[in-house]
Formats: C-alpha cells, sequence, structure tokens
C-alpha cells in the first residue's frame, strides 16, 4: 500500500493519487494527462529553487586560506551567565586579536602566537573559527585579557539595565529588563528575566533607585 493508506488507514483521494473511497472509478485519459503536467510543472519548479539555493550558498562558501605571517582574528562565544530554562544564555560570537600564524596544521587548521594570558588555551585553531586581519597603520588595536575557557567562551559580565518592561502571559506577568553586556554595542542588548538579573546583578538595581 501506499505511504499515505498505511500512515492514516485510508486511500489518499488527490489528483496524483486517483484512488476513490468506495466504488472504484476509472478516470478518463485527460485527468490523468492534466496530473501528469501538473507533477511535471512542480518537479521542474523544484529543481530550479534548489539550484537556485545552491548557487547562492556556493558563492557564500569559499575556501579560506591564510600564509605563515598573516594576522588573523580568533572568534569567541560570550556567554551571559544568567539561567535560563535551564541553560545559560548565548551572545554573539565576537573577535579577538589579531595574531599571528606560526604554522599550518593540515589543510584546515592553524597554530597561532597567542599571548601569555591565553597560554593555557591550545594554540591550534580550525580555519572556522578565524578572520583575516587587513594591515593598516591607522587602526589602533587594544587587546584586552579575557578568561577564555578551553572551548573558547567566556563569561561577559552586564554593566547596564537600559530599559523595563512586563510580559503578560495568560496567567501571569513576568517582569523583564533589557540588559547592555559589557563587550557589546547596544543594539545587542538582551530581554532577561528581573528576578535572574537581580541575584546575580543587584548593584546594577540600586544603581536605579
Amino acid at each position: 500500500m501506499a505511504p499515505y493508506e498505511a500512515l492514516y488507514g485510508r486511500r489518499c483521494r488527490t489528483p496524483v493519487c486517483w484512488d476513490e473511497v468506495g466504488e472504484r472509478k476509472l478516470l478518463g485519459p485527460e485527468i490523468v494527462q492534466i496530473t501528469t503536467n501538473k507533477v511535471h510543472i512542480i518537479r521542474e519548479r523544484l529543481k530550479a529553487a534548489q539550484s537556485r539555493q545552491k548557487s547562492y550558498a556556493d558563492n557564500r562558501r569559499r575556501d579560506l586560506e591564510f600564509q605563515v605571517g598573516d594576522h588573523v582574528f580568533l572568534r569567541i562565544s560570550p556567554w551571559k551567565g544568567v539561567m535560563r530554562f535551564g541553560k545559560k544564555g548565548k551572545l554573539s560570537p565576537r573577535y579577538i586579536g589579531p595574531f599571528e600564524i606560526l604554522e599550518r596544521i593540515g589543510k584546515t587548521a592553524y597554530r597561532l602566537a597567542l599571548p601569555p594570558s591565553l597560554s593555557r588555551i591550545h594554540n591550534v585553531f580550525h580555519v572556522s573559527t578565524l578572520k583575516k586581519y587587513m594591515p593598516d597603520p591607522s587602526h589602533v588595536l587594544d587587546f584586552q585579557p579575557i578568561q577564555l575557557k578551553d572551548n573558547l567562551s567566556y563569561e561577559e559580565e552586564a554593566i547596564e539595565i537600559v530599559d523595563m518592561k512586563d510580559q503578560v502571559l495568560r496567567s501571569k506577568t513576568i517582569p523583564l529588563v533589557k540588559v547592555l553586556w559589557k563587550n557589546h554595542a547596544l543594539e545587542e542588548a538582551t530581554w532577561e528575566r528581573e528576578d535572574n538579573m537581580k541575584i546575580r546583578y543587584p548593584h546594577l538595581f540600586q544603581d536605579m533607585n
């Protein structure tokens, strides 16, 4: 039997599966031809859409390669440090550096020259975590030491409450606060539960009084 019939216990009644419930009827060749043409059009449009999406992906999917002596930024993952549904919230990734490439390891990994503050981090990184830096004498680079974990993540710090609101649900109301994080712009501020933030950052609410 067809998968539809096995799942729902009855025959499919669409023109594609021309089986009717009850007395079996033979449909004329005209409906068969129309259905066949529709299926052909659908397949052609699906094929065109898949080809278009593949072309978009291929344009963005570039194999990154660096040379020894190049300078690159290293992508790290900031975490909010507050719990939501039993998990810590994650902020948008940021880059630190630049660091010099000392050696190429295989086809997709590179060894970097890390500062002493990151000496406990293994200095070989996958190419997906790197971003090329184009040297410019006018750039003023200020590397701030960060306590990174082995998985290239660190706990971010909330520095200001910029807004407040109440989220009204069907059976209760949840007070929320909009939090600005230390190494992120105002556009990256996130809404957090007020009770969780008061436990972890009580001094931010004292400044509001």
